[in-house]
């Protein structure tokens, strides 16, 4: 959404679309399910041809610095995860833009280790098995069946990290982006799911026994 609005406040400056109107516009598309093209089909709303406006676009959207904040509870269930556990991210995306959300998110000290999975090449995003093997080595995890991966995504969070033997949790929280979706085939459904933090945390406990 932050992204939304850098890129509206630009083209009210350089298309004449107030600000406003263009956030609301391109919000509109993404809830409708609209991606990789948005900024294609947003122009073409306006009969603005997309060939020299989309890559600058594209350019203010990834680059811009994030207006974005953890969940309430996510810093204290972090807090209490780092105190028993060796936390590492797997981040998946476009190294700058996942670098610039890492650093406004400001949870940096609660991780050991961190993998940007563009770091790897565009071929190691998830649901590839490259990031998860990363993660594991700078971490000093030798025993895939000694870790837990917990994502929110499952298109794509669940089935690289199943086929090395790390177990699986989704966070299904009703408010995130992913929360509606199910898992395309079984090979991309989770081993558990919780729906809360306190719930992730019993599972964590019930796991290490």
């Amino acid at each position: 959404m932050s992204g939304f609005n850098a890129v509206a406040t630009w083209a009210e400056s350089h298309l004449g679309i107030p600000t406003n109107q263009g956030f609301d516009e391109l919000v509109a598309l993404f809830r409708a399910g609209v991606r990789r093209d948005t900024f294609n089909r947003w122009l073409s709303e306006h009969n603005i041809s997309p060939d020299k406006v989309v890559p600058e676009l594209v350019k203010i959207y990834r680059l811009h610095t994030p207006n974005i904040s953890p969940f309430p509870d996510t810093p204290d269930l972090l807090a209490l995860l780092d105190e028993q556990h060796r936390l590492g991210l797997v981040s998946d995306g476009y190294l700058e833009v996942q670098q610039r959300k890492w650093a406004a998110l400001g949870l940096a000290e609660h991780f050991d280790a961190i993998v940007f999975s563009d770091e790897l090449g565009r071929d190691n995003w998830k649901p590839s098995i490259k990031p998860f093997l990363t993660i594991l080595t700078r971490l000093g995890i030798k025993n895939p069946d000694s870790a837990v991966y917990v994502g929110d995504n499952p298109l794509k969070d669940f089935c690289g990290a199943r086929q090395i033997g790390m177990s699986t949790v989704w966070f299904q929280r009703s408010d995130s982006e992913y929360g509606h979706l199910v898992p395309p085939s079984e090979e991309y459904a989770p081993d558990f799911e919780v729906r809360t933090s306190r719930e992730l945390i019993q599972l964590l406990k019930m796991t290490e026994k």
